[in-house]
């Protein structure tokens, strides 16, 4: 894999940082680019000091910063992670995520095609149509999101792509299913290892929104960062949409009692967002593994002990 200086929009953020780890061990020179909104400079700590990596504190919204990033580094591909995620701001506050997530993504990719930057941007599974696809969502599954989140998802997609077709801009669309591990804040949605975990250790019951039936794919972000960087640096998926998950869902039910073990009681409460609630996530990444060679490495009863040694170091 050639050596190139990589842009990573989110670098701060939890899959970012991950990301980042991937590259600078492959080897690469790589900027992480952040507003340190849902980021933490903790994150990235570890990356102090080596001369191949470098913080910028800014954001993707304004578009003369990012030129000027551009100018003054010749980069050979970008990441585009940064975006907010939580799918209730998204149904609280639409405008303010339509910015950051459709906004900011064009301005991103924009300065990518003035120099023909190689391109990447993180989508989500949440785009999906609701499914009870017993196989496994492919990519060929439709789309049609129940949140303003997943929405503004498509429409970075249809941006990304268009400028593959119209530009001949080398670009990747990845769509990776429920991401969990160390350095995953607790306070947020998408986060049920983390907060269930914290909740555990802090000797509190593990809340279920809804009836708990409602199944996700958990990938280690490990696993994912592998794919993210796998799907960015390959010319085999230039102009491509790939998902990547495990293949293996649980309810949240089987969650709380594996994360539980018996510790902690579990209960329900009413669901905060019924209405953008996908019942089963389960991802067929057949795609990924045809084109890339790429497969999760990391078992759940694994990971979800690795995170919980994580948060138990950070609480010593």
């Amino acid at each position: 894999m050639k050596k190139k200086h990589v842009l990573v929009t989110g670098g701060a953020g939890f899959i970012g940082r991950w990301v980042v780890k991937q590259l600078l061990e492959k080897g690469h020179r790589v900027t992480a680019l952040d507003n340190l909104s849902t980021g933490s400079p903790e994150n990235i700590a570890e990356f102090e000091g080596n001369p191949e990596f470098a913080f910028v504190e800014g954001t993707i919204l304004d578009p003369k910063s990012i030129e000027a990033l551009f100018r003054e580094n010749p980069f050979g591909a970008c990441f585009h992670l940064a975006a907010d995620i939580v799918v209730q701001d998204s149904i609280d506050r639409p405008g303010q995520v339509f910015e950051n997530d459709v906004k900011g993504t064009f301005n991103v990719l924009e300065a990518c095609r003035r120099v023909g930057t190689r391109f990447l941007f993180m989508s989500t599974c949440m785009v999906y149509e609701r499914s009870q696809e017993w196989s496994g969502i492919a990519e060929s599954h439709p789309t049609k999101p129940v949140s303003p989140y997943g929405a503004f998802k498509i429409a970075g997609e249809a941006m990304t792509l268009s400028y593959w077709h119209a530009y001949g801009l080398p670009v990747t669309v990845v769509r990776p299913f429920n991401t969990y591990g160390p350095y995953q804040r607790a306070d947020g949605e998408g986060g049920v290892v983390a907060v269930f975990t914290k909740r555990k250790l802090e000797g509190k019951p593990l809340q279920i929104y809804g009836d708990g039936t409602q199944t996700r794919d958990l990938m280690e972000v490990t696993d994912c960062a592998r794919f993210v960087v796998m799907a960015g640096m390959s010319d085999k998926t230039r102009g491509e949409i790939l998902n990547a998950g495990t293949g293996r869902d649980v309810t949240i039910n089987q969650l709380a009692e594996i994360i539980s073990g018996g510790r902690v009681p579990i209960e329900h409460v009413p669901h905060i967002h019924p209405q953008s609630e996908i019942p089963k996530l389960l991802c067929n990444y057949k795609k990924a593994r045809d084109l890339l060679g790429w497969r999760p490495k990391v078992k759940l009863e694994d990971g979800l002990q690795l995170v919980e040694q994580w948060m138990e170091r950070q609480a010593s």
